[in-house]
């Protein structure tokens, strides 16, 4: 039994060592009661080129890969259906104003301090998928993103 344990894992950690994308800091929004979204954020950074192609989470109906734009001081908001590229070695970042996963149609109240299993799917150009199971905390429904205007910052209309 003691054996099967240890090879158990080392199998983990060889997967782990292996892994293509690596994710630093996932968060979601908490959000207020009877509120149907929110935002899940992080740092995603791929050792080889690779593509963010899905996302799913258990409190939520639809979980989308979005980007928001400021464009003529509206900010607006895209799904991206074929996914995020993730350049070799180079951090992407998923933050209120920018890239994110948009988790839709939720099942409940995300409050403050709940962690919130996300499941990524990232994609190689070898075609080869990669599933990463992550926990997001839940911060208070009013971190704002950092005041980046090149980001359009957190301000303005929003259009879905």
């Amino acid at each position: 039994m003691k054996r099967y344990a240890l090879t158990l894992a080392a199998l983990a950690f060889a997967a782990a060592a292996h892994a293509q994308v690596t994710v630093k800091d996932p968060w979601v929004r908490a959000t207020v009661p009877q509120q149907k979204a929110t935002g899940a954020f992080m740092q995603l950074t791929a050792t080889k080129e690779a593509r963010l192609v899905s996302a799913a989470s258990p409190v939520a109906g639809v979980v989308e890969i979005h980007e928001m734009t400021m464009v003529d001081n509206v900010m607006k908001m895209r799904a991206l259906p074929s996914g995020l590229e993730l350049p070799a070695g180079k951090a992407v970042d998923l933050k209120p104003g920018g890239y994110h996963v948009m988790l839709m149609d939720l099942k409940g109240q995300v409050k403050e301090g709940d962690v919130v299993p996300v499941t990524l799917v990232v994609e190689g150009k070898d075609g080869k998928k990669e599933t990463l199971e992550i926990k997001a905390t839940a911060r208070p429904l009013n971190t704002a993103a950092r005041t980046d205007p090149s980001q359009g910052g957190a301000h303005g209309a929003m259009k879905h």
